[in-house]
């Protein structure tokens, strides 16, 4: 009878958490920033505004889905220069594409809590599917959703005319999330 008892308690510890389905983002607990190389030299930034619609189920993450919508002229480059120039017609042009969106196409479990995630990126209306690793990390009946991946600016257009080169920016830009999602009721 012990014994049972001792194997199911260790059989139940190494189950994973039957956790609610996430349905929402907490916007302020959260980010989406950039890392980048201008002339050999290391700068980041972020974008202060987003929107999103989730639906993620840790436990069943073929049934899941993410949608964000990024506001461009949000972005913070730490240079108040910087960020009139990045949202004019040469780099994020945001009068004619004022947002960039992400919407998933497919998130599957490759380890635990960890993810692939496959999913069509548009930015400046060009649109390419990126895939990416997630990592899942519980926070009570919430969670922590991490992971980033590299995108090269010239897919999107990002940068035109006298900016087309990248001998002053790169053309690989490391984009890092961190979103704080929300249990649903």
């Amino acid at each position: 009878m012990i014994r049972t008892l001792i194997v199911l308690a260790a059989t139940l510890a190494l189950a994973p958490a039957q956790a609610a389905p996430y349905t929402s983002v907490q916007l302020e607990a959260s980010s989406i920033g950039f890392s980048f190389q201008q002339m050999g030299v290391k700068a980041d930034g972020r974008f202060k505004k987003f929107s999103s619609q989730v639906n993620f189920d840790p436990v069943k993450a073929d049934k899941s889905q993410a949608k964000f919508e990024i506001e461009l002229a949000s972005v913070d480059t730490g240079s108040s220069e910087a960020d009139q120039e990045v949202v004019s017609k040469s780099w994020f042009n945001t009068a004619a594409f004022p947002k960039a969106s992400f919407v998933s196409k497919q998130i599957k479990l490759t380890a635990p809590n960890q993810y692939e995630v496959l999913g069509t990126l548009s930015i400046k209306g060009q649109s390419r599917e990126v895939k990416f690793p997630l990592k899942h990390t519980p926070q009570g009946k919430n969670g922590l959703l991490t992971g980033s991946f590299t995108l090269k600016r010239a897919d999107y257009a990002i940068g035109e005319g006298m900016w087309a080169k990248f001998d002053v920016v790169a053309n690989d830009i490391q984009v890092n999330f961190s979103i704080t999602a929300l249990a649903g009721k």
